[in-house]
């Protein structure tokens, strides 16, 4: 098996818990490896805003990127590293597109969301993502200028039929993923985590080899594919952990955390 040097973790559902916490056992264990000289990069669907009480409380990741792969920023200055973003006019097609199928719709600033309706999802998401929120309406009219990511909600059934639509109308154009199976999430085309992660190993003077890959969800497959070694949480979608090399216990259980003591520091840890 390759030499793990570094991990990048993805954060919902694989290193925080259900409750949207981290366990005294991950963050000691994080820690420890981190004073040996390991490296840790966090990757996830939320905004730099939406991300950082989760990477102060880690404190001890390298590199952060956000918004599956749009942005790459520096954890301990707060600086944007690198950027991608999609067009204002792109931005209003895909709102239309979302508008075609009566969804509920959002869209960024670095430090707040833009949504087109109030409702149970609007709600959710402002509680779980810890950022302050302002409908405006019809997000087609709304944007103006350019966008890192526009995400859409609603039941699975509809967004796996809305998903398979928007992987066919823009291809080439913009990265279509899910982070959780009511989601769909619009990105960049060159924004997806396994990109930003190559970037990233590049700027830490590090491979993607050298990466231990830890997920759950279709926007974690990007960077799983291309690790030098791809893990999957117990939890993670079907699709998911058939395509990586090996499966840890769950979120629950502190799967990342206890696989990195097992062949990282080489202990037995216990839940």
């Amino acid at each position: 098996m390759s030499l793990i040097r570094a991990a990048v973790l993805d954060l919902d559902d694989t290193v925080l818990r259900d409750d949207l916490t981290i366990s005294p056992l991950t963050l000691d264990i994080f820690q420890r490896l981190h004073t040996s000289g390991f490296v840790f990069v966090i990757a996830s669907g939320r905004t730099l805003m939406s991300m950082k009480p989760f990477t102060d409380r880690i404190g001890c990741a390298s590199l952060c990127i956000a918004c599956n792969g749009a942005l790459i920023w520096d954890p301990a200055t707060g600086d944007v590293l690198h950027r991608e973003t999609f067009s204002a006019e792109l931005g209003r097609e895909i709102a239309r597109f979302g508008n075609e199928f009566g969804c509920y719709a959002q869209t960024y600033s670095d430090n707040r969301f833009f949504y087109n309706k109030d409702c149970s999802y609007s709600r959710l998401y402002s509680s779980a993502s810890m950022l302050p929120g302002e409908c405006v309406g019809n997000l087609e009219y709304f944007i103006r200028e350019p966008r890192t990511k526009i995400l859409m909600m609603a039941d699975e059934t509809k967004i796996s039929y809305m998903m398979g639509a928007a992987l066919e109308r823009f291809e080439g154009r913009a990265a279509v993923t899910c982070s959780k199976p009511y989601f769909l999430e619009f990105n960049p085309p060159n924004a997806t985590k396994g990109i930003a992660l190559e970037k990233s190993a590049s700027m830490l003077g590090l491979s993607v080899k050298d990466f231990a890959a830890f997920g759950d969800s279709l926007n974690d497959l990007s960077m799983l594919r291309i690790a030098g070694r791809s893990v999957a949480v117990a939890n993670a979608r079907p699709e998911v952990r058939s395509v990586c090399d090996e499966i840890c216990f769950s979120n629950q259980e502190d799967g990342v955390a206890r696989y990195l003591a097992d062949t990282v520091l080489e202990e037995v840890s216990t839940a």
